[in-house]
């Protein structure tokens, strides 16, 4: 007869792969863009879909990851929709090098801006401005969706962020090839233009600030849009564009060329052994973490499913017990990893703590860990499942919010690569101090049992509840237990619905949900790609108070 203890695993692992088998459905979903129909209309033009373009693009043999997929999700109903945000955006190998490839999706709108196009587009150059990484634009798209313009267009983080971030990553000798695969209109045509070099396919391509119909209406002139700003136009007669190509193949086969021809980074030299595989496989994590995310569980056994066997080496193990920090390995990299830990422990005092919560100890021993792996130069990863720091007058009287403040700056002034994985809870201050996406994060991705919120559903429901309550009453209103009842429920609905991974996913608050067994690949192609940086900066983190 199966144990307790076998029957909660059990059950965790059937609720994880469920989740993961939602998340895989949702994701198929995406990959079809604008649909079937707009998918034939899309070939029968003799172009190849967005992924199809960076599938031949890839160096088949290397990994890579898809950021943002569910960008978008759920949003811009009354508009259709915008699966994957109209944009793909891909980190993996051309040609041997590591670089971020963006490529419009044009069965989607045309391949039209929307504001969380502008966003991804941004997180896009983001990396490969802070990983000094190589960037690939295909371009086939309408420019700005028009009945948004006002969310996407004049503010710092819009649309015009981008030709600013074009120019900056020249001068900071950032390699940035653009592709002309498609439309390229108006304010959009500068950003292949703005590129270091710009290839443009031949009776598919076009490239100017205005198409035919507007030339017409502004100025009365009569001209199609190939003879306007087709290739054989912008390569021979503006040399606006550099290359002309005769179809999508060929111009991704050009685009590999221009890229092994560029020498080959001057890496930082993280340390890295023989990768080794863990000693539980990664299978044991989807029992490990339990469906009910209030549960405790064994955070060092969930360790041990991600980390190269072998490879922990735990810092202060005795002190502090509430965060685990401890050295390690993944897929052969030195990394520092700090982790809330979910199970009870007993301080040195013998009082209990709670799994999940950040103490003073437990923030003070994690401050000084991240400050140890900045002089070492040793990446930091770091695992969500925390609930806050804890609250109450012995800890108030204690000094939380000092020690606190205290690992919130030795991480915000990290120089060494980042990285943040929310395997579940993620609330409030907690959020903060274990690398939310405020402090920068090289890649910051989620399970599909994480949570993101100021605090759980079932306390912000209650808290909310009051408020609601105490406003029906001053308005005269009479609260039964029923109407109490049915209000409590209708809040905890929205509020679930804002704190699922979806949610942030769908706002880029992450970069993706995964699959857990993704986790160790993510994060060793995060920490090559952050060695693109010929050096760090000098580590300093100002004033902390002891």
């Amino acid at each position: 007869m199966a144990t307790a203890q076998e029957i909660s695993f059990n059950f965790n692992e059937d609720q994880m792969r469920l989740k993961i088998r939602a998340l895989e459905q949702e994701l198929e979903k995406i990959a079809q863009g604008g649909g079937k129909a707009k998918i034939e209309k899309h070939k029968a033009n003799g172009k190849l879909t967005a992924r199809e373009r960076i599938a031949l693009l890839l160096d088949p043999d290397k990994p890579s990851f898809e950021l943002g997929a569910l960008a978008g999700f759920g949003m811009y109903k009354e508009h259709g929709g915008c699966p994957a945000g109209g944009v793909v955006v891909t980190i993996g190998y051309v040609a041997s090098r590591q670089c971020i490839i963006v490529a419009n999706d044009a069965t989607v709108k045309a391949g039209a801006w929307f504001p969380i196009t502008g966003k991804k587009n941004l997180r896009a150059q983001e990396i490969a401005m802070e990983n000094k990484l190589p960037i690939i634009y295909l371009v086939d798209s309408a420019g700005v969706y028009l009945p948004m313009q006002e969310d996407i267009f004049a503010d710092k983080e819009h649309f015009g962020r981008i030709f600013r971030n074009n120019a900056k990553m020249s001068a900071m000798g950032i390699t940035q090839i653009a592709a002309v695969m498609g439309s390229c209109v108006a304010g959009g045509a500068y950003l292949p233009i703005m590129s270091d070099e710009s290839l443009i396919v031949d009776k598919t391509g076009t490239i100017f600030l205005a198409g035919s119909y507007l030339v017409k209406a502004a100025i009365g002139e009569d001209i199609d849009n190939e003879t306007l700003g087709g290739a054989t136009t912008q390569t021979e007669i503006s040399g606006v564009c550099d290359y002309k190509v005769p179809d999508d193949k060929a111009c991704l086969l050009k685009i590999r060329d221009l890229m092994s021809r560029i020498a080959l980074p001057n890496k930082i030299a993280y340390q890295r052994d023989e990768p080794l595989a863990p000693a539980q496989a990664i299978d044991q994590a989807y029992g490990i973490v339990p469906a009910d995310r209030s549960k405790p569980y064994n955070t060092k056994a969930l360790l041990e499913t991600l980390v190269d066997a072998n490879s922990l080496s735990e810092y202060k193990p005795t002190f502090g017990k509430s965060i685990i920090t401890t050295y390690a390995r993944i897929d052969g990299w030195s990394v520092g990893i700090v982790a809330n830990n979910r199970e009870l422990v007993k301080n040195a005092k013998g009082e209990m703590q709670f799994g999940g919560v950040i103490y003073s100890d437990s923030a003070d021993k994690a401050a000084r860990f991240i400050m140890l792996c900045n002089q070492k130069k040793i990446p930091l990863v770091f695992l969500h499942d925390v609930t806050g720091f804890m609250v109450g007058s012995k800890s108030e009287h204690g000094g939380i919010i000092k020690d606190g403040a205290k690992m919130v700056n030795a991480m915000a002034n990290s120089v060494v690569p980042k990285f943040s994985i929310v395997i579940g809870n993620s609330y409030g201050a907690g959020n903060y101090a274990m690398c939310g996406k405020a402090y920068d994060p090289r890649l910051i991705v989620a399970w599909p049992t994480a949570e993101i919120a100021v605090m759980s559903g079932a306390a912000a429901a209650k808290t909310l509840l009051q408020i609601e309550v105490a406003n029906l009453k001053a308005r005269g209103e009479i609260i039964n237990p029923e109407r109490e009842k049915e209000l409590l429920e209708k809040i905890k609905r929205n509020y679930d619905e804002q704190i699922s991974p979806y949610y942030a996913a769908s706002r880029l608050w992450i970069d993706a949900i995964i699959d857990p067994k993704e986790t160790r690949k993510i994060i060793s192609l995060g920490i090559d790609m952050a060695s693109h940086e010929a050096e760090l900066p000098s580590y300093q983190v100002g004033v902390i108070q002891t």
